[in-house]
């Protein structure tokens, strides 16, 4: 049951469009759910991770690397996704900074069942720290859909800070979808909490250069 009422999160919302409209900027910003936690100890309680898929792709400009078979990489090219097969890999000679480069100019990966499995072979476990280890993409997935399933999927994760954002749209995106975003982000986050809401200090929203909108 959340705390925050559709109204207050519509509110929020349109205060965020208006100011990313107000001042236009050369890119779409992304809206992201800025959370402080209380009564959370990340050295002694544990630490909690999550994924969720939202509804509606708040990242449309994220960049994905497609590490393919012939099949997936000939996909790839034909969507216009950047990829790299078994080749391009051993082509980084294990080179730690070539590889952490690479990690570091997407923001993830999508792999074939074939190469998923030479991937800590070929780039020992530079993915793996930069925290972008791809993730297995089958012969009978639709590419595009696999993409789409990246780019709509939000990563929430409790390290040494009691601060967290995530990314749940953009400014090019109708109030009712950033909505159902919002939504399912925010009960999701809680459903995470040791103690639900208890353990919410604050929730913001804000645009990339906008002002926070304070929601609880």
């Amino acid at each position: 049951m959340s705390k925050v009422s559709n109204d207050q999160m519509r509110k929020a919302i349109d205060e965020v469009l208006g100011g990313a409209k107000e001042k236009k900027r050369e890119f779409v910003e992304t809206i992201e759910l800025q959370i402080g936690l209380k009564n959370y100890d990340p050295q002694k309680d544990k630490r909690f991770a999550g994924n969720i898929k939202l509804p509606h792709i708040p990242r449309p400009k994220m960049k994905v690397c497609v590490l393919g078979d012939a099949y997936h990489c000939e996909k790839a090219a034909a969507l216009g996704l950047e990829f790299k097969n078994a080749e391009g890999l051993k082509n980084f000679n294990k080179n730690k900074k070539l590889i952490k480069k690479f990690a570091k100019k997407y923001h993830a990966f999508l792999a074939s069942e074939t190469l998923i499995k030479q991937i800590p072979r070929l780039l020992g476990p530079g993915l793996n720290k930069a925290g972008k280890f791809p993730t297995l993409v089958q012969q009978q997935e639709e590419l595009s859909n696999k993409v789409d399933e990246i780019k709509s999927t939000i990563k929430f994760q409790l390290k040494k800070v009691l601060c967290l954002n995530v990314a749940v749209g953009h400014c090019g995106m109708e109030q009712v979808e950033i909505l159902d975003n919002l939504k399912l982000a925010i009960n999701f986050l809680v459903s995470l909490l040791k103690k639900n809401w208890q353990n919410v200090k604050v929730l913001y929203i804000k645009s990339t250069m906008g002002k926070p909108q304070r929601l609880y």
